[in-house]
């Protein structure tokens, strides 16, 4: 079974109450699967305390908190890249560390951060 990570596209669709997510989201946690959420995603989606859909939706994922090594790496993941995104930057790191599917509305930035880790990471639009 392979680890899914979600950047902030697929939180803001949740917050948006978007069936096709809740419902892709809802089958994950069916099969078994924890999806992965880095919390610089987190930070970066909310907005305002109430976001009841967003806390209801991060109740089924696993937060991974930033760590040393991993901020290192993604620092090392931009430079390589010549991008900027931390954020963006993270979610490849984590996904790579846990060997999991990225799920994402913005592929075309995170195959440029995959391509320049060197290393392999599938990248679904959602």
């Amino acid at each position: 079974m392979s680890n899914f990570v979600y950047d902030s596209a697929v939180l803001v669709a949740a917050d948006r109450n978007e069936r096709r997510t809740w419902a892709e989201h809802k089958a994950r946690l069916e099969f078994g699967a924890v999806p992965w959420v880095p919390a610089l995603v987190v930070a970066q989606v909310s907005r305002s305390p109430p976001q009841a859909h967003l806390r209801r939706f991060l109740a089924g994922c696993r937060i991974v908190p930033l760590g040393e090594s991993d901020a290192h790496a993604a620092g090392r993941l931009l430079a390589k890249s010549r991008t900027a995104d931390v954020v963006d930057a993270v979610v490849v790191v984590v996904a790579q560390r846990g060997k999991g599917v990225i799920l994402t509305g913005d592929p075309e930035d995170l195959e440029r951060l995959v391509r320049a880790s060197g290393q392999e990471a599938v990248v679904v639009r959602v």
